[in-house]
């Protein structure tokens, strides 16, 4: 008898071009924040800026995607995947590389916001491509796949990072460019999936419309929103400037406690076909939130960087049950012809959170608290409670009123 992972495997097509070309850009799409957070303490001193200010490199890399995702998305439904994704992946390269140049913090964060336009849609391209060329089980187990590939490259990408920033602080921003790499690759390897386009545009905005304020995609996109902003707020904004303050750590250790979460969720995430078969979405989103809350409080209870680093393993298990279920609730609401535009909504609603989140964190403890450390340890407390109590209530409510 074969072992359900096995069978698993046996569903993940190794041999489609499609399948890398989707892992490649899930690649890139998560280094823009992971590459970087463990140089954001160094930023301080090199361009003389306080918590507040560093944050903005985050959000200035994030915004774009509230805004220009949704655009994205009607023209990868109605001209194709590969036309949008390959522009958006050197863009992505050059101004990533571009802000190794900067003179001055105002440099910085305008190049940011070019690199975030071009990173605004990779995720979302990847998992449409996913939705649109596989169905049933293999869809699952591509998507679990997916989100193992970003787990693993989010937990490589700290390491990376901080080993990029002992050499300089520019270094993590020059490896950007390898997203040209990644552009041709995806210019010459991507099969366009055969779909039907969208020719009128007002006619697909009224369909957009109408699958956005479903009930389960409104529940859908508050669940991603607070997931991120607790995700980019907490642990890649705010841990990492409490790390360096309140235990003197360099950038490389800051690196390796971050990839913790990345290393939890890729191992979760490979599991995703067989939770899902166990599991509905919405409770897998549930239980990741009462992950997400215990691991906050792991860490605020921490007393050393080393639990810190083992608190954070249990906040990656909520993220690596968290996405999956989200990704595939999405990309099973609609129609191929309206998936890439539903898909970035989601990923509005996920650029919403990461902007929202590290803004909210730093400019918080700068301005509510005696110092930056107390505000950063309350704030974990705040969000963990949040999160706990949102999931906890929502399992709650489900097992108590529909059955176990």
């Amino acid at each position: 008898m074969s072992h359900p992972d096995d069978r698993v495997l046996a569903a993940v097509p190794w041999r489609s071009s499609t399948l890398y070309v989707v892992l490649s850009c899930s690649l890139m799409g998560v280094m823009g924040v992971s590459l970087i957070s463990p140089v954001l303490p160094d930023l301080r001193p090199v361009f003389g800026v306080t918590d507040a200010q560093v944050g903005l490199v985050i959000t200035a890399y994030t915004l774009p995607g509230v805004v220009v995702t949704p655009f994205v998305g009607l023209v990868a439904d109605r001209v194709g995947r590969r036309r949008v994704v390959v522009p958006l992946l050197f863009l992505f390269a050059a101004a990533g590389a571009g802000v190794a140049f900067a003179r001055t913090f105002a440099e910085v964060v305008a190049l940011r916001l070019l690199q975030g336009v071009g990173a605004s849609a990779l995720i979302t391209l990847a998992v449409t491509l996913i939705g649109d060329v596989y169905e049933g089980g293999r869809r699952d187990a591509v998507m679990g796949v997916n989100g193992s590939t970003i787990g693993t490259g989010a937990a490589f990408y700290p390491l990376l990072g901080g080993a990029l920033a002992g050499i300089r602080w520019s270094a993590p921003f020059l490896f950007f460019g390898v997203g040209a790499v990644v552009g041709v690759f995806a210019a010459v390897a991507l099969d366009e999936p055969d779909a039907e386009r969208s020719t009128d545009v007002w006619t697909y905005l009224a369909r957009l419309r109408a699958v956005a304020v479903l009930p389960q995609a409104l529940g859908v996109f508050a669940a991603l929103f607070a997931a991120f902003v607790i995700f980019y707020g907490a642990v890649l904004t705010a841990l990492p400037l409490l790390l360096r303050d309140a235990y003197a750590l360099g950038t490389g250790r800051i690196g390796a406690t971050l990839s913790a979460v990345a290393l939890a969720s890729a191992a979760v995430s490979s599991q995703y076909g067989r939770l899902s078969d166990r599991l509905a979405a919405p409770r897998l989103v549930a239980v990741g939130f009462v992950a997400y809350g215990l691991g906050l409080f792991g860490v605020r209870l921490a007393p050393s960087p080393v639990a810190v680093a083992a608190a954070l393993l249990v906040f990656g298990v909520g993220f690596g049950v968290v996405m999956p279920s989200i990704d595939t609730t999405v990309v099973t609401l609609v129609d191929d012809d309206l998936r890439a535009g539903v898909m970035s909504l989601r990923t509005s609603v996920l650029r919403l959170g990461q902007t929202v989140g590290p803004v909210a964190f730093t400019a918080t403890a700068d301005a509510g608290f005696e110092n930056t450390i107390v505000g950063y340890r309350v704030l974990l407390v705040v969000a963990g409670t949040v999160a706990v109590v949102a999931g906890g209530g929502y399992l709650f409510h489900s097992w108590r009123y529909r059955g176990g």
